[in-house]
This record gives C-alpha cells, structure tokens and sequence, in this order.
C-alpha cells in the first residue's frame, strides 16, 4: 500500500539526494577555505555511489505485516563513511587545486538545483490534483 499515499519514495529520494548535495557542498568549500593549509587534503563525495549507498541502508518506512517478518532497518543513513580524501605530503604546500574545486562546486550546484525543482514540480502536481479535486 506504499503507492497511495502522495507523499512516495520519489520524495524520499529526493530529499536523500538533497542531503548528499548539502553534505558535498561542505566538503567542497571546507577545500576552498583549507586552500592554503599546509597538508590538508581534500575531501569529496562520489555522488552516484553515496546515494547508491544510502538508498540500500535505508530502505524508507517499511511496516512489519506478519510477526515471522525481519525487522525493518529504520532511520538515517549516515554519511559520514563516504568520504573520500587524497592523501597529501605535509612537507609539500596544499594540494587544492581551485581550478577543481569550483568545477566541482557549479556541478554539485547544478544537481542540487536540478533536484529542487524536480521536488518543485512534484510538489506542484500535487497543489494542481488538490485543486482540481476540490472543484
């Protein structure tokens, strides 16, 4: 009965995908801001492969239907086992190249808007069903 409600996995996922953006996004400007530190290695997530990660570990709100059925995994994923980092030689300046790091920052922008307005939409479709509904 996952299906009837209006609020489905598509919202789950979507607010997932915003969480991996956000929590990318910090990554990359802690790189930016850690530029010229001495040994400081860069940090970044792997987009496809945390998300990946995350829609396996929390499977949404499953309800238990029988007593013989397994326990459903609830609650966040975490994301703080993702976290990639280039190993840098402390003897050697910051390896933060800025060039990336704001390439990487415009695409993590471009899927962090992308996905807003994909829950935009869906958000309209909603107001527009209600609407129509009501009339």
């Amino acid at each position: 009965m996952q299906g009837i409600y209006p609020f489905d996995s598509t919202y789950a996922l979507l607010g997932k995908s915003l969480d991996i953006s956000a929590r990318r996004h910090s990554l990359i400007t802690g790189n930016i801001a850690n530029m010229d530190t001495v040994g400081y290695a860069p940090k970044d997530l792997d987009f496809q492969k945390t998300l990946e990660k995350v829609i396996k570990e929390d499977p949404g709100d499953l309800a238990r239907t029988h007593p013989r059925h397994l326990q459903p995994r609830g609650g966040q994923a975490s994301l703080s086992g993702t976290v990639r980092s280039d190993p840098g030689n402390p003897s050697i300046p910051a390896t933060v190249d800025i060039d990336t790091e704001m390439t990487n920052l415009m695409e993590n922008n471009l899927k962090y808007r992308t996905t807003v307005e994909m829950l935009l939409r869906k958000l309209s479709l909603l107001r527009h069903t209600i609407t129509e509904a009501g009339q």
